[in-house]
């Protein structure tokens, strides 16, 4: 037990020296942005593994036939001059976050029991047994358990959640059957504070409206994260030794 505490207490010491030297590192500066990156990397190292139906040949955005080359019309076109909805890697599609939630529980529980045992042995094969026993013992009463239980507990939730952010994403991905992957960050620093958005998802091509964008709720497996980091933030945020003491803590 000691060494399992040593060893908390030496990596919290390394985490905290870590923050610190983070913390430090922009001093009287305004907290650093992440530089540009590839966004395949936001959806994971690897491509996604999911149950996928059989590869099929991808459409062509133009035909190559002879005999419509000398057409502007395309029949893998809905409009007259191509698709503008994204539906390659590196295209750019808009996703709408909105997002407005409400739950309320509210839960009451009552139970009671009680029960109640009593025996005598004051005859036995016609024989009186009254007389056996000595003064100490009630041959009425040989035996007399009871028991009481109760129980009461009540439980609410109330929660209410509103989002309303636009944000754009770049598609790392064409999965077999056509659907996209998805992954997009946006960064935006106020004074001290940076705030960063982050979402990665799957999306059908037909779920991209024709001004190519899309709800999150069309959106397979999105993970949106909304969050910042900055003064504000560091303010808010416990100390990582009162987090370790309530880790700890058994009480």
């Amino acid at each position: 037990m000691i060494r399992k505490l040593a060893a908390l207490i030496v990596a919290a010491a390394a985490l905290q020296a870590c923050a610190v030297s983070d913390r430090l590192s922009y001093v009287g500066q305004t907290p650093p942005m992440t530089p540009i990156q590839n966004p395949a990397e936001l959806a994971g190292t690897g491509p996604s593994q999911l149950p996928m139906p059989m590869p099929r040949m991808p459409q062509q955005r133009y035909a190559t036939n002879s005999t419509a080359n000398n057409s502007l019309w395309t029949a893998n076109s809905p409009t007259f001059f191509g698709d503008p909805r994204a539906d390659q890697v590196g295209d750019i599609v808009t996703v709408n976050i909105a997002i407005s939630d409400s739950a309320q529980l509210n839960n009451t529980t009552n139970r009671s029991r009680s029960s109640a045992e009593d025996s005598d042995l004051t005859s036995f094969l016609g024989a009186d047994l009254t007389g056996f026993f000595n003064d100490n013992i009630d041959p009425t009463s040989m035996t007399s358990l009871g028991s009481t239980s109760s129980l009461a507990g009540s439980g609410s939730v109330n929660r209410t959640e509103s989002i309303s952010l636009t944000v754009a994403a770049l598609v790392t991905q064409v999965l077999p059957n056509g659907n996209l992957v998805i992954a997009g960050r946006q960064e935006v620093r106020v004074n001290n504070e940076v705030r960063e958005l982050l979402i990665t998802g799957i999306a059908r091509p037909q779920d991209i409206g024709s001004d190519n964008t899309i709800a999150h709720t069309q959106i397979a497996e999105a993970r949106i994260s909304y969050g910042g980091r900055g003064h504000l933030s560091d303010a808010q945020r416990p100390r990582y030794g009162q987090e370790l003491y309530d880790i700890l803590m058994p009480f």
